[in-house]
């Protein structure tokens, strides 16, 4: 009998993983429904960069990751498609899965130009290292005044070099138990 429950338990323990795990599928597809896949370290779909420019920022955030663990991506949006940034943000820092699972070391710079919104997203394992306050200040202060003369290119490099100066100035974030 005991053996019989124990049975019955674990095919009720393995229908509910498979639940679980298509379910999260669903939720990460509904999360990027509409938005661009991740294709590289720098997803361009504004295309404000150069080659040489994309080039640049790829092998900066290669380095940092290589160095730290900690992951920067750069996305840049024609649209948000009736979405907040937030809302975008969210769901492509979840829905890519950006920083590694164990550390949440992910940061999203995110531009939409057209609708002149820009975003810092930060993962819970970096929020004490880029506070809200923080990246609030990166923005005010390096990206929009390069933004508010059409240097695209420029604004975005120099924020992901603010971005990566402050992740240097920081303890590396440890894995979660």
């Amino acid at each position: 009998m005991l053996r019989l429950i124990l049975a019955a338990l674990a095919l009720a323990t393995a229908a509910c993983d498979a639940q679980a795990s298509g379910s999260a599928d669903g939720h990460r597809a509904k999360l990027l429904s509409g938005l661009p896949a991740l294709t590289g370290r720098v997803v361009d779909r504004a295309d404000l960069l150069s080659v040489e420019g994309e080039a640049r920022l790829t092998a900066k955030l290669a380095a940092l990751e290589a160095r730290r663990t900690d992951q920067l991506v750069v996305v840049t949006l024609p649209s948000l498609e009736g979405r907040t940034i937030e809302q975008v943000g969210l769901g492509l820092g979840r829905g890519w899965g950006i920083g590694q699972k164990d550390k949440d070391n992910g940061v999203l710079l995110i531009v939409a130009p057209n609708e002149r919104h820009v975003r810092i997203e930060v993962g819970y394992g970096l929020e004490r290292t880029i506070e809200d306050h923080e990246a609030s200040r990166m923005i005010a202060e390096v990206l929009i005044p390069a933004f508010e003369v059409g240097a695209y290119e420029r604004g975005i490099l120099a924020g992901a070099d603010t971005i990566i100066a402050e992740l240097d100035r920081s303890p590396l974030v440890k894995a979660k138990r």
